[in-house]
């Protein structure tokens, strides 16, 4: 498990890596663009080429970048899907420069309409988004499911990927918040255990491809994303330490977003406080 955090990449996409050695982190999230506007970072090959030599040259092993909250897929708004495709078509493309594990999205919303309509909008914009593109990955994060967002359930995953053309490069990313909010019980390492058997019934656990762990401010099935420092919520110490040590999450790079410890982004404490938690529940399980 390559245990990370979100990290800036603010002055500089190179900055990110340092970022991440700062953190002890194994692994790396970025936004590839500001999260609040819809104009894309323009990066040049010398931005790519001195990311890629960075990361090669230390612990970091891999880099997620997260598409901006803007985007909608499933809108039917014209204007809104134009820029929704090309945000993410160009998140895709930085992913493929740098060597991304994937770009994480979350598909969009419903609003008030009808859902099985909007999993095939979102289906057909992504599919334009993945022909634009080439070679990085795409890793549909699952939801809270607050205000009709898509992707609540293993089975609204599955209807996205379906929509999407089922592409080898379509993923999943899983947030234990996420799950957590959204009904799903993973507070203990049987609980999750479970939670993970119904995802490759439904999903197929080879589609997975990146994680977030984040712990929850409110209760099960509350359908409200609120992110609290890990072990601080109601996942607990506990729930925390199942994430973090499910053997199927073997290799893959789980970040953390924060809050921290420190009531803000992601600290170096805050991914030492996820490597301890790892050492529990790995004692727990006998491993």
């Amino acid at each position: 498990m390559l245990v990370g955090a979100h990290v800036s990449p603010a002055g500089g996409l190179v900055n990110a890596v340092e970022r991440g050695i700062e953190r002890d982190a194994r692994a790396i999230q970025i936004f590839n663009q500001s999260p609040r506007a819809w104009r894309p970072t323009r990066y040049g090959e010398e931005d790519f080429a001195a990311f890629r030599a960075a990361l090669a040259a230390c612990e970091v092993d891999a880099v997620v970048i997260h598409a901006v909250y803007l985007i909608n897929c499933a809108t039917e708004d014209a204007a809104m899907r134009a820029k929704s495709l090309t945000s993410l078509t160009h998140s895709l493309r930085v992913g493929a420069e740098i060597g991304a594990t994937g770009v994480v999205l979350h598909a969009g919303s419903a609003l008030k309409g009808p859902v099985p309509a909007a999993i095939e909008r979102a289906g057909t914009l992504i599919r334009e988004a993945l022909a634009e593109s080439e070679g990085c990955a795409l890793h549909l994060e699952n939801t809270a499911g607050a205000g009709g967002t898509l992707g609540r359930s293993f089975e609204e995953l599955a209807a996205l990927i379906d929509a999407s053309g089922g592409d080898a490069r379509l993923g999943m990313c899983l947030d234990s918040c996420h799950l957590f909010a959204s009904g799903y019980d993973i507070r203990s390492a049987e609980g999750l255990a479970a939670v993970l058997d119904e995802a490759d019934r439904v999903v197929g656990l080879e589609r997975l491809g990146s994680l977030h762990v984040n712990d929850s401010l409110t209760e099960l099935g509350s359908n409200r994303d609120r992110h609290a420092a890990i072990g601080a919520g109601l996942l607990g110490e506990e729930g925390c330490a199942a994430y973090l040590s499910e053997p199927r999450f073997e290799g893959l790079p789980v970040i953390f977003e924060g809050p921290g410890l420190e009531g803000k982004g992601p600290v170096r404490a805050d991914v030492h406080r996820m490597l301890e938690l790892r050492e529990r529940g790995l004692a727990q399980r006998g491993i």
